[in-house]
């Protein structure tokens, strides 16, 4: 089976997570990250879980799933480990038009969660199609090793960059090559090594702005690498 590979804007959005449990709380956690409106149905939680639930950070239904519990949420996630309630979960999703993954059960899915590698603004999604949710996170496993924490603060310098050079109403051709030849040269590099002078002159050289004029804390980007996160979310099929 194909699927299609799409990215979500679910800010806002009711989100029912059935169950309590480790893989429970890994994909709350995925959605509180997004910015989801997250409702928890499960007797029984995590510590991580109960204490986002005391902390009002998610709605918590302290009891079993019941039909019903997913009227009106856009997305529902079933990961209980039970295979009846599983099931009856997908048909109440099918039903509603629901979109629901359903853990270790991708006949019940009707879409599949990737593994995740997670920089900052840059997110790797990684998918087997199902075939081997073991091999996807090897997958991940590699390309954390490739796209390190660096990403996340060079991002967020391109992302003001690009903004420095719109606001100053350079013409799109050149905008795009001034920031094509910026994102090539060693800026990620300077980053990576915590190299405050070399990006500065880098910024300098093809944007005409440096960390200042950009309104970004230099030193702030270049140790946050040092401390970012080495994986986002570690289910995938």
């Amino acid at each position: 089976m194909a699927y299609l590979p799409i990215f979500v804007d679910v800010r806002g959005r009711n989100c029912v997570v059935i169950g309590g449990g480790e893989i429970a709380e890994r994909k709350v956690r995925a959605l509180l990250v997004a910015e989801a409106a997250v409702t928890v149905v499960s007797p029984e939680l995590t510590a991580g879980l109960a204490a986002l639930a005391a902390d009002r950070a998610v709605s918590h239904r302290a009891r079993p799933y019941r039909h019903g519990d997913l009227a009106g949420a856009s997305f529902a996630f079933a990961a209980t480990g039970d295979a009846a309630t599983a099931a009856a979960a997908s048909r109440e999703a099918a039903a509603a038009g629901i979109l629901i993954n359903v853990a270790d059960a991708p006949e019940l899915c009707s879409f599949i969660a990737p593994a995740i590698v997670r920089r900052g603004a840059l997110t790797i999604a990684i998918s087997t199609g199902g075939a081997s949710p073991a091999a996807a996170t090897a997958i991940r496993e590699r390309l954390e090793e490739v796209f390190g924490p660096e990403y996340g603060p060079w991002l967020e310098l391109m992302r003001a960059a690009r903004k420095w050079l719109r606001d100053r109403a350079t013409e799109s051709a050149e905008r795009a090559r001034r920031l094509g030849a910026l994102a090539r040269s060693d800026l990620r590099g300077a980053i990576a090594r915590g190299d405050c002078a070399r990006a500065e002159a880098l910024l300098r050289e093809y944007l005409g702005g440096g960390f200042v004029e950009l309104g970004l804390d230099r030193f702030a980007l270049a140790y946050q690498s040092a401390d970012a996160p080495r994986a986002g979310a570690a289910d995938g099929r």
